[in-house]
């Protein structure tokens, strides 16, 4: 039966009403609209980063109009926007039973990068995608908040090899009208243009908005023509240039950020320090309060209890230290405004104030200007406690108020869409829907389920989904992470000849024990410790009954030298040892990638040097799809581990020598890997399905998912430090 073709003014509405829809990052978690962009330009969502403002560019009005008069695209079209719409207008949120008094005073969340989807690249690794995430389940819980970063035009740095297998960096420009993200306009539809002073000079900046979800994060960048070259060019790259341009992004991130917030008319009901970076937050907030005529004292003591601060850093060099001459240089302004010495100005950010050699540490500012402050795992809050003991001159480590929030991960963000696909089915499967039916309302249930204990509970359930079901998914995720890996390889090859093609095809077994490790170089990460017994690695790679083999990933810093070492000396192992063919590098880590490689390995290996891994979140993103981690006990896996949801290296303890924890941690990882691993993935019934190993992806599901997710996490901020009980 023919159907009537859509009126022009109804084409008009829904282009409309999808190009709104693009501006949102709410498409980034929701496979629907994915599938709907994915659709009008396969490969033009390939290659453009998934992007979906890039896509509809890329597709003429014309097209999208004729495309529009296929009447079961446009019934998924009309679908997706009414799932859109009913998300952005939903009243019945967490925050608004348990939190709504932030809904008219929002919280402010201050961060130096934030990491939501390849399509923005303007994060430098984990504390970029945490932030994302936060912001992410803040929309989902329904909460006031507002996120403030910066604007890094070229982003974070991409990456490649020369023939010496070194990493180089280069830069891309990113462009605005292809990103989801929107000038911040008054009301005459001018820029708004804020400033700020650094060093000797006024710099002004513009703003960008971008939506996640319900909740807005705006970007400072202060490419203007009024500004001198230098100030043009200080948002140009995360964590770009030295000590002196640390600094002036800081000083803009935290004065700027205030001054933005109070000329749209925001009055957070608290700033969250999310890291030091944004600790001059509070000596702006410190200036407001003087310069309506109180004292330093009374401006301090007011600000306090305004701010929250949250630590990411177990190690003494990873908090951002500056010396008097830079202070001096490029934040002289604050003596005057806050009626303070040098001297003065410095002592806040000292341990020992009157230390005349010690520098400002923005940690210590950040510290002595809050309410409370929190690590970012259990063991972290025990290691910070005992980092700043004497900053709080408590006779006690337990008696230091800094406690913990463990950190999550936005489940629907991390979830491969392969798995998304799997889990709607079995729930429709189920019978469960909306009572009243509508797209809207079945798709509120799968975002409410997904984030239940319930839901992944009923994992454990063999009546729900099969051992046979989940070993099928598992062989879908891991074969399409090695076609991916091809296509990745074959795109850094040098030789693109028709051998070369035939030989990357064949690159990696879709039948072996996957493993992964992919996160950002550091030294402490320990990326190279499972090679350290090297010949026997390489008998379990070649064990043709029960093989073994190794994806790997990730940058280190531009200035990290003995990082990039790291990388080469995987890549000349990949090239150039009996393991070709078995292990592999991926460049240009980014979501994307990470994304591909949580879903499709088996394995998710992380061995850092304990306890230097406050935190760590790529664990929770495998644990989602199915993926086992293989960890050692720091971060947040001694919180997680039970016995029966993963796999442990060593115990819940750690040598004071660093080279026996080495060498301890080396051995118990071979043992682990030969002893439980492999026999685990390998001991099958006469259908070829590892019981035994499906019975610890359901553990992990049931156990580590619910509880490891941002959802939790910032329920917890709410409950914890944003709206605390009277």
């Amino acid at each position: 039966m023919a159907t009537t073709p859509l009126a022009a003014n109804e084409i008009a509405d829904l282009a409309l009403r999808l190009n709104r829809m693009t501006r949102n990052l709410w498409w980034t978690w929701d496979q629907d609209a994915q599938d709907l962009f994915q659709e009008l330009s396969p490969r033009g969502w390939q290659n453009l980063y998934h992007n979906a403002v890039a896509v509809l560019h890329e597709v003429s009005e014309y097209e999208l109009r004729v495309r529009l008069q296929d009447q079961d695209f446009t019934d998924r079209v009309r679908r997706v926007l009414r799932n859109f719409e009913a998300y952005m207008q939903r009243q019945d949120t967490w925050a608004a039973k348990h939190a709504p008094q932030l809904a008219t005073r929002p919280v402010a969340y201050f961060s130096a990068e934030f990491g939501f989807h390849e399509t923005l690249p303007i994060a430098a690794g984990g504390l970029g995608v945490l932030a994302g995430d936060h912001a992410k389940s803040a929309s989902d819980l329904g909460l006031g908040f507002i996120g403030i970063s910066l604007f890094y035009r070229e982003g974070y740095f991409m990456q490649s090899f020369n023939e010496e297998n070194w990493q180089t960096e280069y830069y891309s420009l990113l462009d605005p009208r292809n990103l989801p993200l929107d000038p911040v306009l008054n009301a005459r539809g001018e820029p708004i243009v804020c400033t700020v002073r650094i060093a000797a000079s006024t710099v002004s900046f513009k703003v960008w908005r971008v939506n996640v979800g319900r909740c807005p994060v705006y970007l400072l960048d202060t490419d203007l023509p009024e500004n001198e070259p230098h100030y043009r060019d200080l948002t140009l790259r995360v964590y770009g240039g030295d000590s002196t341009t640390r600094i002036m992004q800081e000083v803009l991130l935290g004065v700027g950020g205030v001054r933005l917030l109070r000329a749209l008319g925001h009055q957070p009901s608290v700033f969250h320090l999310n890291e030091g970076h944004a600790a001059f937050l509070t000596l702006e907030l410190v200036r407001e309060k003087m310069a309506e005529g109180k004292s330093f004292d009374v401006a301090m003591a007011e600000t306090k209890p305004e701010c929250i601060f949250t630590t990411h850093t177990p190690v003494e060099a990873g908090h951002d230290r500056f010396t008097c001459d830079l202070m001096k240089y490029a934040a002289h302004k604050f003596c005057r405004q806050l009626q303070l010495t040098q001297e003065q100005l410095m002592a806040l950010g000292r341990v020992r104030p009157t230390d005349a050699t010690e520098p400002f540490c923005m940690t210590v500012l950040a510290l002595k200007l809050s309410r409370a402050a929190n690590g970012v795992s259990e063991l972290h809050g025990q290691v910070s406690r005992k980092m700043w003991q004497t900053l709080y001159g408590a006779q006690n480590e337990k008696d230091v108020p800094l406690g913990h929030v463990t950190n999550g991960v936005h489940l629907l963000g991390w979830m491969k869409g392969s798995v998304r696909q799997f889990w709607r089915r079995k729930l429709n499967g189920s019978g469960a829907s909306a009572p009243n039916g509508g797209a809207a309302a079945n798709a509120r249930i799968w975002q409410d389920e997904v984030n239940t204990p319930e839901f992944w509970a009923r994992i454990a359930d063999p009546s729900f989904v099969s051992d046979e079901e989940l070993w099928a998914l598992r062989f879908q995720l891991r074969r399409e992470l090695i076609e991916f890996t091809r296509r990745r390889l074959l795109l850094q090859g040098e030789r693109l000849t028709r051998t070369a093609f035939i030989e990357y095809d064949h690159l990696l077994n879709p039948d072996a024990l996957t493993i992964g490790f992919a996160r950002r170089f550091a030294t402490y990460k320990r990326a190279t410790v499972i090679f350290k017994q090297f010949d026997s690695i390489l008998t379990l790679v070649h064990d043709k009954r029960r093989p073994v083999q190794f994806i790997f990933a990730g940058k280190a810093h531009p200035r990290d030298d003995e990082g990039k070492k790291l990388i080469q000396y995987i890549l000349h192992l990949s090239k150039h040892s009996e393991l070709h063919g078995s292990l592999v590098f991926i460049e240009n880590y980014d979501i994307h990638v990470a994304r591909q490689m949580v879903s499709g390995c088996d394995v998710w290996l992380n061995n850092p040097r304990r306890p230097l891994e406050a935190s760590g979140t790529s664990g929770m993103k495998a644990a989602i799809n199915g993926c086992l981690n293989f960890s050692i006990m720091d971060g947040w896996w001694r919180e997680g581990y039970d016995g029966t949801n993963g796999f442990a290296i060593g115990d819940d303890t750690h040598p004071a020598d660093v080279a026996e924890q080495d060498r301890r941690d080396s051995e118990n990882l071979y043992r682990v890997l030969t002893e439980e691993v492999i026999p685990c993935f390998f001991n099958r019934d006469a259908n070829g399905v590892p019981h035994q190993w499906i019975r610890r992806i359901r553990s992990a599901m049931k156990t580590l998912v619910p509880q490891f997710n941002t959802d939790r996490m910032v329920r917890e901020y709410a409950t914890k430090y944003y709206c605390p009980a009277e």
